[in-house]
């Protein structure tokens, strides 16, 4: 069987302690570096691959010190406190820099936890959209490598089709807001590692808001897992559905927000990020 390229690129070997190590993949080259989904993904797979794991992700925090050099890395996941039902992880991804040092490109947290089933309910319900049956496949989005490696059935804000600084809406509700249907292409089964991965799925939000091609880079992202491992085995290689939108825009610094949910309408992980842009 010939491996997933998403599985290539989160593959990781274990060494001594709590150190892994892994190497980035062409197939998910972003503009600098790789994409940044796939490096938070590799951060939350060491979590998922050390011997000392308890329960399953509930969040994940990725922060992005540097650009990831194309080339070999080494991770450092360690269980700083292990409680009854819970487990925090302190998270670092170092590269050899051109000086033969080693250099923290990415550092993280995690929490995993043991959850028991309890009363549940959700207050964010996924928006009245048209199925991804229904949405035609956008081709071309973006001139990017790791797009290719998702079909994406956009709703409503992709990429502007004209760069002249004019935003899409004059509605501050809807100027920065994408909805779209996204799945692994080719299809993968949904995992907490992918999921991590499609949490980063939405282009910044600033190029909807402002159609202007500016230097962007995310400085941290969150992702709050809500599936359990059925959840997500439910979902297989369905589509998820998302949506993201800016919330504040102000000297060089934007956070923009996002939601998953699975066709069935299951909310599967909320997440946050800040991104910094330059004019």
């Amino acid at each position: 069987m010939t491996t997933h390229l998403f599985d290539a690129a989160i593959a990781l070997v274990a060494d001594e302690g709590d150190r892994f190590t892994g190497a980035t993949h062409p197939a998910w080259a972003n503009m600098v570096g790789p994409f940044g989904g796939v490096s938070a993904a590799v951060l939350l797979n060491a979590v998922l691959q050390h011997p000392a794991l308890l329960g399953a992700p509930v969040s994940l925090t990725v922060n992005f010190c540097a650009g990831l050099a194309d080339g070999p890395f080494e991770i450092s996941a360690r269980p700083a406190r292990t409680n009854r039902s819970t487990q925090h992880w302190v998270l670092e991804l170092t590269q050899t820099d051109a000086q033969g040092e080693e250099a923290t490109v990415l550092t993280g947290t995690a929490v995993t936890a043991a959850r028991r089933e309890t009363w549940s309910a959700s207050d964010t319900l996924p928006p009245p959209v048209a199925a991804a049956a229904d949405v035609v496949r956008a081709r071309g989005v973006a001139p990017i490598e790791w797009v290719n490696r998702y079909e994406l059935r956009f709703m409503t804000g992709s990429m502007p089709r004209q760069w002249d600084g004019q935003p899409v809406s004059s509605d501050p509700q809807q100027a920065s807001l994408t909805q779209l249907w996204v799945r692994d292409d080719p299809p993968r089964p949904l995992d907490f590692c992918s999921l991590a991965a499609m949490s980063d799925i939405f282009f910044p939000r600033v190029f909807l808001r402002r159609a202007l091609r500016v230097p962007i880079g995310t400085v941290s992202m969150t992702v709050y897992f809500h599936a359990d491992a059925q959840q997500l085995a439910d979902t297989g290689t369905g589509f998820l559905l998302g949506q993201a939108r800016a919330q504040h825009f102000r000297n060089g610094y934007f956070d923009q927000t996002a939601q998953l949910w699975n066709e069935a309408g299951t909310l599967l992980a909320t997440t946050h990020q800040v991104v910094y842009y330059r004019e």
